[in-house]
């Protein structure tokens, strides 16, 4: 028996709202169930990737940003936008993998605190593929991997009536200056690293991505399928 599939949709390099205006197509398809244009019976959803192509601070429902805060990073350059994630403020931006997988958690066998965990998993099993094994998730209140003191992959997700969406954010080259202009996730006396950061080289999310489909299929148990090909 095959196991469930997931479509692989890569944007490349897009803008975020790119990213949300997709998610949200997926998200209808998902919600119509099966004969109103949701995926067939043996797809599970989606699995959309990207690489910002400019900086975006985006606030979860927790809030997280001041309207003085909000002008005074717009005055910098960057985007600011509400989501409806959970969590606080975070930063995304060139260089940083975001994977949103809309997913419909039931034909994965998967509860959403599962789900959390297994994105987690995802980014700590990248990371030893690359030679990062000291990667760890932490216990609650923290999300996200860590390494030491130092946050490598953000996470926030929302699910309703068992569909996910967003994800994780993965800093692989990220200007992590952009950082220093909020409290990350909320978190005081913490901090935020990279790949390139931790392992003294510059790392593309080009580069990345095919260690992190790998981690993803092998954590999800399931297979991804592209666009255009039979489920």
């Amino acid at each position: 028996m095959l196991p469930p599939a997931v479509r692989l949709v890569p944007l490349g390099r897009a803008p975020y709202a790119e990213l949300l205006a997709l998610q949200e197509r997926w998200l209808q398809r998902l919600q119509a169930g099966p004969g109103a244009g949701a995926p067939s019976g043996t797809e599970a959803g989606a699995l959309l990737v990207c690489e910002p192509a400019g900086p975006v601070y985006t606030a979860g429902l927790r809030g997280g940003l001041t309207a003085e805060e909000v002008a005074r990073l717009r005055a910098l350059g960057a985007e600011v936008r509400a989501t409806g994630r959970g969590g606080l403020a975070t930063f995304h931006g060139p260089g940083q993998l975001l994977c949103h997988p809309v997913l419909d958690l039931r034909r994965l066998g998967l509860r959403l605190r599962t789900h959390v965990a297994a994105l987690e998993a995802c980014a700590v099993r990248l990371c030893e593929l690359l030679g990062l094994p000291g990667a760890r998730a932490r216990p609650p209140p923290y999300t996200g991997v860590w390494l030491g003191e130092h946050k490598i992959c953000a996470i926030g997700v929302r699910c309703g009536r068992h569909i996910t969406s967003h994800g994780l954010a993965l800093n692989c080259s990220t200007d992590l200056e952009w950082f220093e202009h909020i409290v990350p996730c909320g978190l005081v006396g913490t901090g935020v690293t990279s790949l390139s950061q931790e392992l003294q080289r510059h790392f593309t999310v080009d580069e990345v991505m095919p260690h992190f489909l790998k981690a993803f299929q092998e954590t999800y148990k399931c297979r991804l399928i592209s666009e255009d090909s039979p489920s």
